[in-house]
């Protein structure tokens, strides 16, 4: 959003366009979101290049959010390494911990969403797959609020090269999100249309 058009209250529109986005991601129903998150997942592995031995961060889907075991059943093959997010604290960045071939998960948090035992290694990943909420051809994204995503990349960047690629279903695509200066936007977004560079104006 250009400065003419950003909302007086970026909160609140975050929270419409984030209701708005998931509404349309019910609204595909089962069958439709397995059958997409397999065509993402050709996209997403033909985006990432070769996989070899990189150390590459995914995400155990949440609800109803794009499925990510096609991409990681491909990325193993691939040779890739894999990692899934660990919350620590709600205020820090995520930790990465190793997700070995068999390895069990473990259901972690509120939510209980499954992570790497506690066991498992401590990884940094030099390119990462990103949920969201909602996201726009900029490269923004509406996350669900606990600002754990912007805090992670915005550590890694700090230190070095990292890619973030969003990943999600092409309905949860918004006209414009709000962005503020502690919002990190992804470099791709991938969809089950197609995999897009995106440039975020500043």
């Amino acid at each position: 959003m250009s400065p003419a058009t950003f909302p007086a209250d970026p909160a609140a529109e975050k929270k419409r366009l984030r209701s708005l986005a998931l509404g349309r991601r019910a609204a595909m129903g089962e069958g439709a979101r397995a059958a997409a998150s397999r065509q993402a997942a050709g996209h997403a592995l033909a985006a990432i290049g070769p996989a070899a031995g990189r150390t590459i961060a995914l995400f155990a889907p949440f609800r109803d959010e794009i499925d990510t075991a096609p991409l990681a059943a491909a990325l193993r093959v691939a040779g890739a390494d894999l990692c899934l997010p660990v919350i620590e604290a709600r205020d820090a960045p995520l930790l990465f911990r190793r997700w070995a071939a068999g390895a069990p998960l473990v259901a972690a948090g509120a939510f209980r969403i499954p992570e790497p035992p506690a066991d498992a290694p401590l990884v940094s990943p030099a390119l990462l797959l990103v949920p969201l909420a909602a996201f726009d051809r900029h490269g923004y994204r509406i996350g669900y609020g606990a600002g754990f995503y912007d805090r992670t990349l915005a550590g890694l960047r700090a230190h070095g090269p990292v890619s973030a690629l969003g990943f999600a279903f092409a309905c949860q695509e918004v006209e414009g999100v709000p962005h503020e200066a502690h919002d990190e936007p992804v470099d791709m977004m991938v969809t089950e249309l197609r995999a897009a560079s995106c440039v975020a104006p500043r």
